[in-house]
């Protein structure tokens, strides 16, 4: 994990609060954690405003969620869901020291007004500037299975610009989308 000068010294040059500045950095390596991982890997397509932060416009807005089209629907499930991320959380935990307690995972699953299952998550992180005590920051996973794809969906490469970043980079697979 990078440690908070890193953290202050970047939001001093961008004029950002440094827990917008940690909450990029977490989301960056939930990505990796989400990509490394062989059940989501090939089936969760990364989309919204931090894709496009995060792939394509690296000074567009700081987005606080992570968005994703699930090609397989039987991944909106609870129990599924608990399971593959406490293993995100170990791998994200084992490659940087940040922490995503699973005992602060929180999996919402609902029929969406379109009449199919989606779901709400809530990982929670402590990161270099994160408060000691009370509530940690949380990140927030919004996961749908009923969306088209326009487009095949291609591995793309996030910006991740900390000093402790994969020499081989992360990659999210990503697409095009259309509403209903």
């Amino acid at each position: 994990m990078i440690g908070k000068r890193e953290i202050l010294d970047i939001a001093a040059t961008t004029s950002l609060n440094p827990h917008v500045v940690e909450k990029d950095y977490v989301l960056g390596w939930a990505l990796a954690g989400i990509f490394a991982h062989p059940e989501l890997s090939p089936s969760w397509v990364f989309k919204g405003g931090t894709c496009l932060k995060k792939c394509f416009f690296e000074t567009y807005r700081f987005s606080e969620d992570l968005d994703f089209t699930l090609m397989d629907a039987s991944h909106l499930d609870g129990t599924f869901l608990s399971r593959v991320f406490a293993d995100v959380s170990e791998w994200v935990y084992e490659h940087t020291g940040l922490e995503l307690p699973t005992d602060k995972q929180d999996f919402d699953v609902f029929t969406n007004p379109r009449g199919s299952i989606s779901c709400q998550g809530k990982l929670s992180y402590r990161g270099p500037v994160s408060p000691s005590s009370g509530p940690l920051p949380r990140i927030k996973l919004d996961l749908t299975a009923d969306e088209k794809l326009v487009m095949a969906p291609v591995r793309i490469p996030i910006f991740h610009p900390y000093s402790d970043a994969p020499e081989e980079g992360i990659e999210v697979l990503g697409s095009i989308h259309k509403s209903h």
